[in-house]
């Protein structure tokens, strides 16, 4: 339910002007979506909403700039303390072993945080391999990883 409501602010703004919250929760309430002023101040606060200045003059809310990597960290990191068993690097790999059936939910959380050093990911039932630029940028990431799990 939550992340149908949050999917559907994300389009009602995409779609839509809107500058106020009220505005907001009458948009989901004529799509169906039933919620309160509290539970919508939430959600802005989650989808790191922020409010921009249009060329009328007004502000209206709009996705920040930073909210995917930092949805997709908050994702992560709660996979990974729940998930991750070990990790080690060899070379510019990076091995990644989990629960049974959780490495591809891993490697998909990665490859939404558009990694600049990452090549590309392979992920199987309960690991995965991350493919980076160099070894520095593996050590890098493992001590990103190490840092997230402790």
């Amino acid at each position: 339910m939550k992340a149908k409501r949050q999917q559907e602010i994300l389009r009602i703004i995409g779609e839509k002007a809107v500058e106020t919250q009220d505005q907001l929760l009458a948009e989901l309430r004529a799509r169906g979506v039933q919620s309160t002023q509290a539970t919508i101040s939430r959600d802005i606060k989650e989808l790191h909403l922020i409010k921009e200045l249009t060329g009328r003059g007004v502000y209206q809310y709009a996705v920040s700039e930073s909210k995917t990597s930092l949805n997709f960290a908050g994702r992560l990191r709660t996979i990974f303390k729940e998930g991750v068993t070990s990790f080690d690097m060899a070379q510019n790999i990076v091995v990644i072993k989990t629960m049974p059936g959780l490495a591809s939910a891993i490697g998909a959380a990665i490859d939404n945080m558009e990694i600049p050093d990452m090549v590309g990911s392979l992920s199987g039932d309960d690991t995965a391999i991350l493919i980076m630029r160099t070894n520095e940028a593996a050590a890098d990431f493992c001590g990103e990883l190490h840092g997230m799990l402790n």
